[in-house]
Parts: C-alpha cells; sequence; structure tokens
C-alpha cells in the first residue's frame, strides 16, 4: 500500500481531537531560521573563533537586515541574484570586520551600505545602465528609522514578499523562493527539505525568479480590491512554510520562519483580520513546540502534553492579536479553535462545545473535506463519539479522504472512546501504514499497542 505524508489544507486547522493524528512535532531548540544559518555557514569557512563570536552579533541583525536589503536592492536593480548575493556578501564582511573594528552603532544601515557598493560595482563592471547606477547612488547610506511611517523599505519588503507569493508560480515555487529570497536560507537546506537535490531546488529558484522577469510580474503591493483577492494567497504560503517545520519529521527553523513572516506581515498590514488571525494561529500552535515530543523523542497526543511547557508568552500574544481582529475569516475561525485548546489548564476543561460551533462557522466560510473532518471530531468530543463517526463516515461518503491517514486516526480515536478497543487498535494500525516511516508512524503505533497491551 502506498504510503504518504499527511497532507494539510491551508485553510485547515490541524485536527480537533487528541488522536494520533493530531500529535506534532517539536520545533528543536536552538533550531537555525534563515539569515542565521546562512550567517553560520559564512562563519564555518574558516573566519575562526573571533568570528563565531561575530555571528552572533549578525545574527541578531541579519534576519530583518538581509530582508530590508534584499527587497530594497531587487526593486532598484531587478536583479534577484544580485540582491542575494550582495546581501550574503555585507554579513561576509561583518564576520570579517566587525571582531576587529568593533560593531558599528547602526549594523543595518552598515550592512546596507557594503551590500549597495557591492552591487553598484557588480553593475559598473557589467556596464548596465547609468539609471540603475544612479537610484543605487541614491540609497541612502544608513537605514531609516524603524518608526519612520514613510519608510520605503518597508514597501520594499511588502513588495518582496507579494512578488515571491504570486499566484502565476506553482505552489512549491512560491514556498522555496519565499524561503531562499525573504527568509535567507541555504539552497541546500531548502532542498533536503523538499527531498529533492541541491541541482534540482536551483534550477527550480532559477525557474521562478526567470518567469516574475519574463512575465513582468511588477514588483508592487496590491492595493483595493487586488489586496483582497492576493492576500489569501500570502497567507496560505506562510501557513504551508509554517507546516513544513511542523510536521513531523519537517525543519524546525521552517515554522520559526513562519513565525516571524507572520508577525512582520501583521507589522505592515495592522489592519487585515486574516493577516492577524494567521499570526495567533500559529503563535497558539507554536507555543506548544517544547512539549510535542516525551523524553525518547516520540510524539505526545494533545492531551498528553506537560502544558507546564507551554510557551505562554507566545499563547498571551497570540489572544491579545486574537482579540484585535475585527471579523471572523477562515484563519480568524482557526486561530479561535486553538485558542481554547491553549487556553485550557487542562485537557478535560477543554472547550470542546465552542469548537463545534467555530468549526460549524469554518465549515460554512471555507468547505474542504479536511475541516469537515475537523469539525466531525470536534462534535465527537462535544457531543459524543457517536455523533463524530457518523459526521465522519459522511466526510468518507464523498471519496475525497480516501486512504487519508488523518481521517483513519480520526476514526480509531472515537472507536476507542466507545470502547471498543481492537477495533481501534486495527484503525491505528491502518492509519500507520499510510503514512511514512518516521515520527508520525511510530505514534500512530504506539496508540494501537496502547489498546492492546492492557
Amino acid at each position: 500500500m502506498t504510503t504518504r505524508r499527511a497532507a494539510r489544507s491551508p485553510a485547515a486547522a490541524q485536527p480537533a481531537a487528541g488522536a494520533g493524528a493530531a500529535a506534532q512535532p517539536v520545533a528543536g531548540a536552538g533550531a537555525q531560521t534563515g539569515a542565521q544559518t546562512g550567517v553560520a555557514a559564512i562563519a564555518g569557512t574558516g573566519a575562526g573563533a573571533r568570528a563565531g563570536t561575530a555571528a552572533e552579533v549578525v545574527a541578531a541583525v541579519g534576519a530583518d537586515a538581509c530582508t530590508r536589503i534584499v527587497a530594497t536592492l531587487i526593486r532598484v536593480t531587478g536583479d534577484w541574484t544580485l540582491a542575494e548575493d550582495s546581501a550574503q556578501e555585507a554579513l561576509a564582511q561583518a564576520l570579517e570586520r566587525w571582531p576587529r573594528d568593533g560593531v558599528p552603532d547602526n549594523p543595518g544601515g552598515w550592512l546596507m551600505t557594503v551590500a549597495r557598493n557591492r552591487a553598484t560595482d557588480v553593475l559598473r563592471r557589467a556596464s548596465v545602465e547609468r539609471r540603475k547606477l544612479h537610484e543605487l547612488a541614491e540609497l541612502p547610506p544608513t537605514a531609516p528609522a524603524a518608526d519612520d511611517p514613510e519608510e520605503e523599505v518597508v514597501d520594499d519588503r511588502l513588495r518582496l514578499i507579494f512578488t515571491c507569493c504570486h499566484p502565476a508560480l506553482a505552489l512549491e515555487s512560491r514556498v522555496a523562493l519565499t524561503l531562499r529570497t525573504v527568509c535567507g536560507v541555504p539552497t541546500a537546506d531548502i532542498a533536503r527539505a523538499f527531498l529533492v537535490p541541491h541541482a534540482t531546488m536551483t534550477r527550480r529558484l532559477t525557474r521562478a525568479k526567470t518567469k516574475i522577469a519574463d512575465a513582468r510580474i511588477p514588483y508592487l503591493v496590491p492595493s483595493g480590491p487586488a489586496l483582497a483577492e492576493r492576500l489569501p494567497g500570502v497567507l496560505a504560503v506562510l501557513y504551508v512554510l509554517f507546516t513544513r517545520g511542523y510536521d513531523p519529521d519537517g525543519e524546525p527553523g521552517f515554522a520559526d520562519e513562519a513565525v516571524r513572516l507572520a508577525r512582520l506581515l501583521h507589522q505592515l498590514l495592522p489592519d487585515q483580520s486574516e493577516v492577524a488571525g494567521l499570526l495567533a494561529l500559529l503563535l497558539f500552535q507554536h507555543s506548544r513546540r517544547e512539549a510535542r515530543r516525551d523524553g525518547r523523542g516520540n510524539l505526545l497526543t494533545l492531551d498528553k502534553q506537560d502544558r507546564a511547557r507551554w510557551d505562554r508568552a507566545a499563547i498571551h500574544e497570540g489572544l491579545r492579536t486574537l482579540a484585535a481582529a475585527p471579523a471572523d475569516g477562515p484563519y480568524v475561525l482557526q486561530a479561535r479553535i486553538a485558542a481554547c485548546h491553549a487556553t485550557a489548564p487542562e485537557p478535560d476543561a477543554t472547550d470542546w462545545r465552542a469548537i463545534a460551533r467555530w468549526y460549524d462557522e469554518l465549515v460554512e466560510l471555507h468547505p474542504s473535506p479536511v475541516i469537515a473532518l475537523n469539525r466531525a471530531v470536534a462534535h465527537g468530543y462535544a457531543h459524543g463519539p457517536a455523533a463524530g463517526l457518523a459526521l465522519i463516515d459522511q466526510v468518507l461518503a464523498t471519496g475525497a479522504l480516501k486512504d487519508y491517514p488523518l481521517a483513519v486516526a480520526a476514526q480509531a480515536d472515537l472507536t476507542a472512546r466507545l470502547g471498543h478497543r481492537d477495533h481501534a487498535a486495527a484503525l491505528f494500525r491502518r492509519a500507520a501504514a499510510l503514512v511514512s516511516p518516521g515520527a508520525e508512524r511510530r505514534a500512530l503505533l504506539d496508540r494501537a499497542d496502547g489498546l492492546t497491551s492492557g
């Protein structure tokens, strides 16, 4: 039987129940995020212990500074590769010079200046048109103040995110391009996460950039109705990026990057409810990262996690963000569901009736088989397992979730709650057979063994 990773819809919250399907991986402590990964790679090229210390300083400002630099240079030059290379060159020079000369008063401005000068030299050597050289010369030598409402670089960052997430590109290409260009993740790391050779990912990124140029995709932030049309696609990319780090055996740093970018997007688009909803949802999910595995590295279902290990600061940030969302869209509703889990002091205190009501609204607003499955599980916990199983049968009758491991695991969990232990164990084993070997399969098999060992 073919195995597969349990794909999750970007518009669907994680399965509501404590079934094996709901066990999620932990984002490993100390996992490097995009710009930090790039800094570490540079530091490992012979700069020695002093460069290692400088790397810590560069990493502290690198993620935000690199996004600003790349976004600004792409706007001015139109050359994605030149912008990325110039940012990396600025980081490399910082690692070389800051241990000797000291950290400048304005590290971000220093990095921008070095990157701008490098791009100017390359363009001059290539005899690029004088207009681009003139525009580069006009860039301010220091980074503008972060609280400047007219800050052009803020617009550049938004332009970069919307361009990377343009619907003309395939979803996988959008995610990869966002990782490489916005987050600064090395191509080799992206290739490993996507399970493709480095050369394949390099070609994929090159084709995406070429398509942006050939199709003359505008480097701008849409407004009015166009913004409402394009924003869901951007949020979907961030959600997929998060699940790349949240899924079992994923790249944990990708989840960190998704949270960082969601914060940035919320900062730049504070009046967009769905941006706030996505950020709150990711914060609630990510708050459990340290509690999702036991001491042996095995996945824990939500009801088995030590809630004292949940990140209360992230939960409180999520609640504040959600409270400021003026309207209910798909991500806001999912965040409300996640908030019910995040604020329950113990599993038995979870407000399943509220969760079921939110899922009723969500499936009406954004109907999909995965959301309908999650709704069924929520009703199973709110109104009894028999009610949930009846709703799952309705979803499966459509054929949309045939051999979908999370659906089988949800059936198993509710069947176990009915007291049919042997049947539930068989269903957990069937779900395990449908996923690839790894943490998720082990968690499902553990659930099966737990039903038959006593």
